[in-house]
């Protein structure tokens, strides 16, 4: 099969390239080229490159060609400059569907999120919600995975976790009543994703993801703190004091310790679809834990935040 990725040089787009290559299978990655973490997966065999930021639809069309299926992975946590929420996952899930639907594509799997829902104040979670629409509506054949927060080597949780831990041990969680999280391993996302696409299994399915394990941020937090060897300290803080760090963050940072939409998502916890979903069959379900082993994979080189995560550090 040939298989198309937006968001494909990002971190699950990555991980299901390698995947589909390894079972034999062709990949178009179709990024903008800003994710410079890791390029070698475009110079893997049957794999091809279409820069495109998904506002061009003909050129969008151009790179569906021949492929069997769409993986629609492209998304953002936080607006920066035209990188809206609503030029991504709206304007670009509308691009994106008709373009497929243009390339005669057989089939898109849209990556959103766990409580993606209308009318929630929240722009992001607005967002993955219209997107899901579109797609639910665009007479494809679809599936759409709603899932928790993702974990794996080349993350946004594990990296910025174990960075924070070297810079400072002392972490604050959100809200006095701290909730739960299932974080999801990508190995077991990425069989998910190769299902539907590959398998074509979930055929117009809304599917709720998340992981094998439920447990609080606080605890994660010191399952990596022992991985890393390091005492942490651990403490809640009010989801004011979040907010107003996370927009601290996200006008300071290159890639923010915590997006404003991050916090919103751990204020309500990330345990149960919003509006409910359906479940995996009992085979696809995830079975991996929030083990040192897995964490210990999943983990970046050892080093501090510094000047380079600054967004006004010019290298």
């Amino acid at each position: 099969m040939k298989i198309a990725i937006t968001g494909g040089t990002g971190f699950v787009g990555r991980h299901l390239a390698r995947e589909l290559v390894m079972r034999g299978h062709s990949v178009v990655l179709i990024a903008r080229g800003k994710d410079q973490r890791d390029q070698s997966v475009a110079t893997l065999p049957r794999v091809g490159f279409c820069p495109n930021d998904l506002s061009m639809v003909q050129e969008l069309t151009h790179c569906f060609q021949d492929c069997d299926a769409v993986a629609h992975l492209a998304g953002i946590n936080r607006e920066i400059g035209e990188q809206t929420y609503e030029r991504v996952h709206v304007r670009g899930t509308m691009n994106v569907i008709e373009a497929a639907t243009a390339a005669n594509a057989g089939k898109i799997v849209l990556l959103s999120f766990l409580r993606a829902r209308p009318n929630c104040g929240s722009a992001y979670h607005e967002s993955k919600w219209q997107a899901e629409e579109l797609v639910r509506n665009s007479g494809l054949n679809f599936t759409i995975l709603k899932s928790g927060m993702i974990y794996g080597p080349g993350d946004h949780m594990l990296d910025h976790l174990s960075h924070a831990i070297h810079t400072l041990p002392v972490i604050a969680t959100v809200g006095f009543a701290e909730k739960s999280i299932r974080p999801v391993p990508i190995q077991d996302l990425v069989r998910i994703l190769c299902a539907a696409l590959v398998e074509q299994r979930l055929n117009g399915e809304t599917i709720a993801v998340t992981g094998a394990e439920e447990l609080k941020l606080s605890e994660a937090v010191r399952r990596i703190a022992a991985v890393l060897q390091r005492r942490v300290l651990i403490f809640p803080m009010p989801v004011w004091f979040h907010r107003t760090m996370a927009s601290a963050y996200e006008r300071m940072m290159k890639v923010p310790l915590v997006a404003k939409a991050q916090v919103r998502i751990l204020e309500e916890g990330v345990t149960e679809a919003a509006p409910p979903a359906h479940a995996l069959p009992t085979d696809l379900r995830p079975v991996l834990r929030f083990s040192p082993d897995l964490i210990r994979a999943g983990l970046p080189e050892p080093g501090r935040f510094g000047l380079s995560d600054l967004r006004c550090y010019d290298s």
